[in-house]
């Protein structure tokens, strides 16, 4: 896996449904897909399948391939691969960054996730994020009520230190 993204940002949606990008998310999806050059618009996935989900969640291309080499390992014909596959293939939207660093999320998309005249970015890793910015808000506030069940002196970098995570 290559580049992370990192940071967030609030923008301005138009009418038609573009949306600047914020520029350090704009380099990761450059340098993660292998296609891209001067002449190239760099491309990225929205994956918007999942009913449980409140956002829409963008893979680079370097992103991407990996969650499709991890479909294509799977038994063909199980109910996993198939779920997967419709989630991932089926509803997801590929797309490109136009020259201005702006993003077109279409009309459905923007429904789904109730998009109006903003848009919140968050990162999460390898993918980021798009969020209506008051839903979003309503999430966090979720994540900090959890934390803050923890003891005061909690420092939530121990999850990384629990059996299972990754060394």
């Amino acid at each position: 896996m290559g580049r992370r993204f990192r940071g967030e940002g609030l923008h301005k949606v138009d009418s038609k449904g573009r949306v600047s990008i914020p520029a350090l998310f704009r380099r990761v999806i450059e340098a993660c897909d292998p296609n891209w050059n001067d002449r190239v618009q760099p491309e990225l996935v929205i994956v918007y399948g999942d009913p449980r989900k409140q956002h829409l969640e963008c893979y680079s291309m370097e992103a991407i391939e990996e969650v499709d080499r991890k479909i294509d390992e799977m038994p063909r014909g199980s109910q996993e691969r198939k779920v997967l596959e419709r989630l991932f293939h089926g509803l997801s939207y590929p797309t490109s960054i136009d020259e201005t660093g702006r993003l077109v999320i279409p009309a459905k998309l923007r429904a789904k996730i109730n998009i109006d005249k903003e848009a919140y970015f968050i990162a999460a890793g390898d993918t980021f994020q798009i969020w209506d910015p008051e839903t979003y808000e309503t999430d966090q506030s979720k994540a900090e009520v959890w934390l803050d069940s923890f003891p005061e002196d909690f420092d939530p970098l121990t999850f990384l230190d629990e059996p299972g995570a990754q060394t």
